[in-house]
């Protein structure tokens, strides 16, 4: 079985500026390359999960949306790294949806389509609903990234990326 690191997209790989469908609003967060290099090395598998309801409000059209994914995937190539795979749902909260976080959906299908061993695998979220996804998915290893607000769950807290390596290795010996 693989070992994956599953990311929340806006406000981890990304600024969270509401909504981010533009190249030109894509900012990426310091040190999410060597990160992402890292892991891989360390043989994980790399998947975005990300909650995108803005298709569902109208702000934005499926076609945006991929066509921002299809230059982040580029971009990531030509900084020598490897995304899996990226998954997101597109629904309002009050569709009630399986896929849209905190439900574990898109998480359960990479665990089906990549063969990813739960129990060994982490997710990256700047929000609690990232983490009620990755206990919602069995997965126990969380990382809650935020500045400004503590978890309420158990989860690693952190304030920056640079910090996922010694929690992995940590973990890890």
């Amino acid at each position: 079985m693989n070992k994956a690191v599953f990311f929340d997209r806006d406000g981890v790989i990304n600024k969270d500026l509401g909504y981010v469908h533009e190249i030109k609003d894509f900012i990426w967060i310091e040190g999410i390359f060597n990160l992402f290099k890292w892991l891989e090395n360390e043989g994980f598998l790399i998947i975005i999960v990300t909650n995108q309801s803005g298709i569902g409000r109208g702000f934005y059209t499926e076609e945006k949306f991929q066509h921002l994914n299809k230059w982040i995937l580029n971009t990531i190539k030509k900084n020598n790294c490897t995304i899996n795979k990226i998954y997101h749902c597109p629904h309002l909260p009050s569709d009630n949806c399986s896929c849209r976080k905190p439900k574990p959906g898109m998480i359960i299908k990479a665990i089906k389509e990549f063969n990813i061993n739960p129990k060994s695998s982490w997710l990256i979220g700047d929000k609690i609903s990232d983490i009620e996804a990755a206990k919602n998915a069995n997965i126990p290893n969380t990382i809650y990234f935020n500045k400004t607000q503590q978890s309420t769950i158990n989860s690693y807290h952190i304030k920056s990326l640079n910090e996922v390596k010694l929690i992995i290795k940590k973990y890890n010996c």
